[in-house]
């Protein structure tokens, strides 16, 4: 059956990135018409999540956050989709680094970790690897259909990146070292995790909520370094990140510093453009479970 779904979804898939970029977005008008005013996709939790963080905006600015986010939405997913088309030199062209010198300078000695949110384009980070002059890693999460995996993992190689999950981490960091390879490992990092699994509670968007701290976790147990990627959107298809390093030495932080840093940095960037954060994740779905020694 996996197969069966991949053969007669592949021609679409190919057919969309095959696209050239204005009609792309065409086409994305429509979806977002679709998905927006006909089905109303997780309306209620985005409203319900641009309500919690930003209780002192009208409902009159909530509704017009949540029309762009949607249609942002819609680019974003056939954004994804486009890269199986997309060559080296466009993908350099649209997803531009406003500061290489910052991360070329950290990786000379270091192998760096490289945290980043579900905001603007954070599939097309995945082409980091483009510009770095070490071997390049993506920590993703494992797709269920084993073929459509496969075409993850062959379009993202083009950037030469290669996809780990979670688990192959620390032993791909330990081999690393033992063979004396410089990496970085690019890693979403703003999930909810599971309740069983938080060792951390802090402040999110001025809400308690559980927090990853896998990054932090392998930043000071192998003293690596740690640059934050703030992503802009310029235009439609056109993106620009900029590297803001956290540390150069994992082991010289206090406890939680990085993900605290982490977190107030992806603070700043929804503050500053609301609208390409990912509202339809259901981010704070945990802050009535707050421990009581922290309440």
């Amino acid at each position: 059956m996996q197969r069966v779904i991949y053969i007669l979804a592949y021609p679409l898939l190919w057919l969309i990135s095959k696209l050239p970029f204005p009609i792309l977005y065409l086409f994305s008008d429509f979806v977002f018409f679709l998905v927006y005013t006909v089905f109303g996709y997780r309306k209620k939790v985005v409203e319900t999540n641009l309500k919690l963080v930003f209780p002192d905006k009208t409902d009159v600015e909530i509704k017009t956050i949540r029309r762009k986010f949607y249609s942002h939405l819609c680019d974003t997913f056939l954004e994804m989709i486009k890269p199986l088309g997309m060559s080296p030199f466009e993908m350099k062209k649209r997803f531009k680094i406003a500061n290489i010198d910052t991360l070329k300078a950290i990786e000379k000695d270091k192998t760096v970790l490289i945290p980043c949110a579900h905001y603007a384009n954070w599939e097309w980070n995945v082409s980091l690897s483009l510009h770095s002059q070490n071997k390049g890693y993506a920590v993703y999460q494992k797709v269920g259909n084993k073929y459509f995996d496969n075409l993850i993992k062959r379009v993202r190689s083009k950037w030469n990146t290669e996809l780990i999950i979670q688990q192959e981490t620390v032993k791909t960091v330990l081999r690393n070292q033992k063979e004396g390879i410089k990496a970085i490992f690019g890693m979403v990092s703003d999930q909810s995790p599971q309740i069983s699994h938080t060792k951390y509670w802090s402040e999110f968007m001025g809400i308690t909520v559980p927090i990853h701290t896998g990054v932090e976790t392998l930043a000071r147990k192998f003293d690596l370094a740690v640059v934050f990627i703030k992503v802009s959107k310029v235009k439609r298809g056109y993106y620009q990140a900029e590297f803001i390093p956290i540390t150069t030495s994992g082991k010289q932080t206090k406890e939680h510093e990085i993900t605290d840093a982490f977190l107030r940095l992806t603070e700043e960037q929804i503050k500053e453009a609301p609208q390409y954060y990912l509202w339809t994740h259901r981010r704070w779905k945990h802050r009535n479970k707050v421990p009581k020694k922290l309440t």
